[in-house]
């Protein structure tokens, strides 16, 4: 008689199935996780559904126009991306590499950082990778990061600790040929709220409800990365404010920018995992606080 356990479902979830679900509660979108993980999107669509049958459950919910984590969804995300965080270093540590921290950001790493980053390096002998992704916590809820540079607002209910690292002020960005604000160098931000905003919904920090209630500029249109934020702008469709090393480091023939006079400035945050960061993410965040008592 073949004494042979039977597969239980869990059996069949593999760290593909994982990092595929986190990669898309990360984006919110199968097309742009799928060219994060350079796979196609029917593969990971296939892997996110074998994961959900493995589970029992539903953890993303679909519609032709966007994708929403369910609770369970939530819940796991939140569970597994320091865990996978983790699992990364020990097969790291598992070969030959030396330590590495990675240090996640969106659009720009702030001066600041890269500084403290090449004291890092000095101070513990492990490398440290940058990694982009134009989301709104750089990457850190999807384990693809350790630490994150995060400009503006924490997104309500991240599972994150974080840390203010400094204040940068705002700049208004537009056409060059857009007759608003011509001839203008500097500018009141409430004067702004008479005119039409471009929104980046996914890592900008300026959106109408900045402006009192009763007089915030009208929504032009909206993008969901810095570069279609950039482009629209640069096509007359709206004003854009954004922090001004952000926007001064992308040079554009076609946009100008107006210094902002009263405008409230933006935070920028070191953020990890609430729970279960990694060694090398805490060792940051000292080296960072016993660089800015100084």
């Amino acid at each position: 008689m073949n004494d042979v356990r039977p597969q239980e479902p869990l059996d069949r979830v593999e760290l593909r199935h994982l990092r595929a679900f986190l990669a898309v509660a990360e984006e919110l979108n199968f097309t742009h996780a799928a060219g994060l993980l350079r796979m196609g999107q029917p593969a990971l669509t296939r892997t996110v559904r074998g994961l959900e049958d493995a589970l029992g459950t539903r953890l993303l919910e679909r519609t032709t126009r966007r994708v929403e984590l369910t609770d369970a969804g939530c819940r796991l995300r939140e569970e597994l991306a320091p865990l996978l965080s983790r699992v990364d270093t020990a097969l790291r540590s598992a070969g030959s590499e030396p330590p590495v921290l990675r240090l996640g950001f969106t659009s720009v790493l702030p001066q600041a950082c890269a500084e403290f980053a090449h004291a890092f390096k000095a101070a513990t002998g492990a490398g440290v990778r940058l990694v982009r992704r134009d989301t709104p916590l750089a990457g850190l809820t999807s384990g693809a990061c350790d630490i994150a540079v995060v400009r503006g607002d924490i997104p309500p209910g991240a599972a994150v600790r974080s840390r203010l690292l400094l204040h940068e002020p705002r700049i208004a960005v537009l056409a060059r040929d857009a007759p608003e604000l011509a001839g203008r160098r500097v500018v009141d931000w409430p004067d702004l709220a008479d005119l039409p905003l471009v929104v980046n919904t996914v890592t900008g920090t300026t959106g109408p409800e900045l402006w009192p209630e009763d007089r915030r500029p009208r929504l032009a249109c909206t993008a969901d990365n810095f570069d279609e934020w950039l482009e629209a702008v640069a096509a007359g469709h709206g004003v854009g404010v954004a922090p001004e090393p952000v926007a001064r480091r992308h040079s554009h023939p076609s946009l100008r920018y107006v210094r902002l006079k009263n405008a409230p400035p933006v935070a920028v945050r070191l953020a990890v995992p609430a729970r279960d960061a990694h060694p090398l993410a805490e060792r940051f965040l000292g080296q960072f606080r016993e660089g800015s008592s100084g």
